[in-house]
């Protein structure tokens, strides 16, 4: 058989025109989380953002990326693409929290085996929503055809965002003290960590279908793994304008036992009362399922907890009033004790 002389780039299996049809259907759906300091629009080499330093006297940069892990495994298995950049996002913009900062900025990177337009503009829907919900801008990316490396309909997603923050408003935890609490935010359920344990206990121990409608969840299981993580951004920023907070903790993957660790100054512990918020029943599952001991899933899964955050006890008191009265659920879970830096959990059966 004669040898072929002349090969295409699309016959190697990258379609150049697939690509440009993606980048027209998600222009619209990135304009929606434009802010008056993003210059220009997407396409180009690079992204122009106009820092408006003008409110700070000592603007700080904070950065995050973050991806999604085997959540998407989930994703591909369901055939449904439109909320895990939501994930993408969250896993991003909550760590830049964590410090005080004001996300501004989110760019994604999108590797796909075969492109498909309509799906990258689903993922990308899911990316433009977390930015909305973030208060920040989609202000570029990279989609890359990568054929031979991701089979025909898998992807994977990562994401980098940029915040900023007054230097003297930086919160890092050094200020906390002996008799200080922790205030937890509920989480929207598994969040994006622990997927590769989750996955395992749900599709080979229990043998369970996504499609599976799961009573003691009350929706499918398929539904319940894909509920979006949650963004603390918003809610968050309200509450630094009316509470001195001194650290916080964005709960994913180690959970409470290795997150709240890394904000902790030389002579703080943390005691943990579990059973202090109420935990919903995917964990529970997980752990009958697993036969898993408690400390482990605390150890693996937020839990329930999503975000913490730590103050003095007459101002955490106030918190939980101030959040109820705003519809929003939040718990005392523990204190600050003096000791070494860690996490001990009391009320354990």
């Amino acid at each position: 058989m004669e040898a072929k002389q002349s090969w295409t780039y699309r016959e190697a299996g990258v379609d150049i025109d697939q690509g440009n049809k993606a980048v027209e259907l998600i222009k619209p759906i990135v304009a929606k989380t434009m802010r008056p300091e993003v210059l220009g629009g997407i396409g180009g080499f690079g992204s122009l953002f106009a820092l408006d330093i003008g409110k700070y006297q000592q603007p700080v940069l904070v950065s995050g990326t973050d991806g999604v892990g085997t959540k998407l495994a989930v994703a591909h298995k369901i055939g449904k693409h439109d909320t895990i950049g939501i994930d993408c996002v969250a896993m991003c913009v909550n760590d830049v929290l964590v410090l005080g900062a004001e996300p501004l900025f989110f760019l994604d990177y999108l590797a796909v085996g075969k492109l498909d337009p309509e799906q990258v503009a689903a993922i990308v829907t899911g990316i433009a929503e977390g930015c909305q919900q973030a208060g920040c801008a989609l202000i570029g990316g990279e989609t890359a055809e990568m054929p031979g490396f991701y089979r025909p309909g898998e992807y994977d997603v990562a994401g980098f965002t940029v915040g900023i923050v007054d230097r003297d408003k930086i919160i890092d935890g050094q200020t906390i003290r002996p008799g200080d609490v922790l205030v937890g935010l509920p989480s929207n359920g598994l969040h994006s960590n622990g997927f590769s344990l989750a996955r395992k206990i749900f599709f080979e121990v229990y043998g369970w279908d996504p499609e599976k409608y799961v009573p003691e969840l009350g929706c499918t299981l398929g539904e319940e793994l894909l509920k979006s993580t949650r963004i603390y951004v918003k809610l968050v920023q309200q509450i630094m304008q009316k509470f001195t907070i001194k650290g916080m903790a964005h709960i994913t993957g180690g959970g409470l036992m290795e997150n709240l660790p890394r904000i902790l100054p030389p002579d703080c512990h943390l005691e943990v009362e579990y059973g202090s918020w109420p935990v919903p029943t995917v964990f529970d599952l997980l752990a009958q399922g697993g036969k898993i001991e408690t400390l482990e899933m605390l150890r693996t899964f937020n839990m329930g907890i999503g975000f913490v955050l730590i103050l003095d006890a007459e101002s955490g008191n106030s918190l939980i009033k101030w959040l109820k009265q705003k519809g929003e659920e939040a718990y005392i879970i523990g204190q600050a004790v003096i000791g070494i830096p860690g996490v001990s959990v009391r009320g354990l059966k």
